[in-house]
């Protein structure tokens, strides 16, 4: 039973990590999608909230996005004097997304989700194993 708990958990944080990187990519997506008008603010990046939440049934502690919340850090601002939405100093309001903090990010939800595949991996190889030993 102990080997079912721990491919919940594995799984709970592979599902977590795929939401992250889904929420990664849409910041990669709009990192340099300007705003259309003067008056009217960019593309604002987002970021996951995890949330350890206990299962009562299986005993089991998972993991998963509670929510997705904007990031409040300014906007980068970009010469751009022909631009629709630039200001009287010829600005545009840019995204606050920084593309290499974000492939960072990406790579690091990667390596965990592949972490928590290895856990399953190593689960069932441990099972499998198991029932041979008990064939004997």
């Amino acid at each position: 039973m102990e080997t079912m708990k721990s491919m919940l958990i594995a799984a709970s944080g592979m599902r977590a990590q795929a939401e992250r990187m889904r929420v990664i990519a849409e910041n990669l997506a709009n990192a340099n999608s300007a705003a259309s008008r003067v008056d009217e603010d960019p593309y604002r990046r987002q970021l996951p909230v995890f949330k350890n939440e206990l299962d009562r049934v299986t005993g089991v502690s998972t993991v998963h996005v509670k929510q997705v919340v904007k990031d409040n850090s300014d906007f980068r601002e970009q010469y751009m004097p022909g631009h629709p939405a630039a200001d009287e100093r010829g600005y545009v309001k840019m995204p606050n997304v920084n593309s290499l903090v974000e492939m960072m990010d990406m790579r690091e939800a990667q390596r965990a989700y592949e972490a928590n595949l290895s856990v399953i991996d190593n689960t069932r190889t441990m099972m499998a194993r198991t029932v041979d030993l008990l064939k004997r």
